[in-house]
């Protein structure tokens, strides 16, 4: 009869001949580094079947790297099929990794992902602000996860006047992208939270698919309420984070995130009240600056009675030398007018005056009998025409002679022309 030891060696001997050394070619799953330096992860069938090899890389081997191994890359490995006889578990020591290429689970996430990025489901346009004060927060994720306890003690912590209203779903397997969906929906038709956080743990990209299925994304990317994606560890990354309005490293930050620390909120409301206090105090010593001033000017009236009398003496005295000061006035205005009026006459007189003088000394000036009495004669034709050139003149015809003192009848006897020079 064999003891469990015994046949655990037995059985790790006899792969150890059978498979002295091998070269493995599939894709990390799970892969962990621990604080020793060794790592520890499954190698999934590159094809999609349903196999998984865990493996052992130590330290020693581990430090020859020249890449650093993570979810769902393609690596060969080589190394030796053994028996972890502590658990009674098939394992493969790997001594060897190098890249092979990406997986087809992170084939699958990169296609989806540009595919979905050219249709604008990732802008950064369409993000919208969060409630800077929820009054209400959903939560969708599974109800049996430590996520949802991670949220609750956040805000529990952090914002414990904000409700809480948790649509269930689960987070990982086939069921999980179609209730995602059905959550999302449900949350958006109630419409009884101002924002949506969509969260769960860690895990391998295998683990974390459901976040990267096209139906969820897109119930994301069209939600009515502002949804912020808390998925994963740190360096966790999924479709969802890409198109939720905010993205959140953990579950915990995605709560930290959604609701502002009430302590916080308290203290700016207690600043606000101080402020508020100080301005209401300076206004009320404004206004009972202003009323003692009205009291002590109601309390002598006769001083202001006593100050109407005065004006209106002297809009009295104003008034009644008004008139006889206006009348004054006009008198002298029409004084100076009829002074100005005589001056005007007489100054249009004397200019009319030279006018005509110069006028009738042009007028003598161009008389034809100031030319006659210089010695000239003024030759017509009998009929007050006059003759002003030889060709009308012939020997024989009889003209007018015009002088200074009377006229005589003349006859032509030779007209001489002047000679041409």
């Amino acid at each position: 009869m064999w003891g469990v030891a015994g046949l655990l060696a037995a059985v790790s001997q006899t792969l150890t001949d059978r498979f002295s050394v091998v070269v493995v070619g599939g894709e990390i799953a799970g892969f962990t580094r621990a604080a020793s330096g060794h790592c520890y992860f499954s190698l999934k069938d590159a094809d999609g079947q349903a196999a998984s090899l865990r493996c052992a890389m130590f330290r020693r081997a581990a430090a020859l790297l020249d890449f650093s191994p993570g979810e769902g890359v393609l690596v060969e490995v080589r190394g030796r099929v053994a028996v972890y006889e502590p658990r009674g578990e098939l394992q493969f020591v790997v001594e060897a990794m190098r890249r092979a290429g990406a997986g087809t689970l992170y084939e699958q996430f990169l296609k989806l992902r540009a595919r979905l990025a050219a249709e604008g489901l990732f802008d950064a346009q369409a993000k919208r602000p969060l409630p800077p004060h929820p009054q209400r927060i959903g939560v969708i994720t599974s109800s049996a996860g430590a996520a949802l306890h991670d949220v609750l003690t956040a805000l529990a912590r952090r914002a414990p006047q904000v409700e809480v209203v948790v649509y269930p779903s689960p987070v990982q397997g086939v069921e999980a992208p179609p209730a995602l969906v059905r959550a999302l929906q449900t949350a958006n038709e109630r419409a009884e939270v101002d924002v949506l956080l969509l969260v769960r743990g860690g895990g391998s990209l295998e683990d974390l698919w459901a976040f990267n299925d096209e139906r969820v994304v897109r119930a994301v990317a069209t939600s009515g309420l502002p949804v912020v994606c808390g998925v994963g560890h740190e360096t966790d990354v999924t479709l969802c984070d890409l198109a939720a309005d905010l993205r959140a490293p953990t579950p915990t930050a995605a709560a930290e995130l959604a609701a502002p620390a009430r302590d916080a909120l308290l203290s700016q409301l207690a600043s606000l009240e101080r402020a508020l206090a100080l301005r209401l105090d300076h206004r009320l010593q404004s206004l009972a600056q202003r009323l003692d001033r009205l009291a002590l000017r109601l309390s002598r009236p006769s001083d202001l009675i006593a100050r109407q009398q005065r004006l209106l003496g002297l809009l009295a005295q104003r008034a009644a030398a008004a008139p006889r000061r206006r009348v004054e006035l006009q008198a002298q205005r029409l004084a100076h007018l009829a002074q100005r009026l005589d001056r005007a006459e007489r100054e249009v007189v004397l200019r009319q005056r030279s006018r005509l003088d110069a006028l009738q000394a042009r007028l003598q000036a161009l008389d034809p009998h100031h030319v006659l009495a210089r010695g000239y004669a003024w030759l017509d034709d009998g009929q007050g025409g006059a003759i002003t050139s030889i060709t009308a003149l012939a020997p024989g015809r009889e003209v007018r002679t015009v002088l200074a003192d009377g006229s005589a009848d003349m006859q032509v006897l030779r007209v001489r022309p002047l000679p041409q020079g």
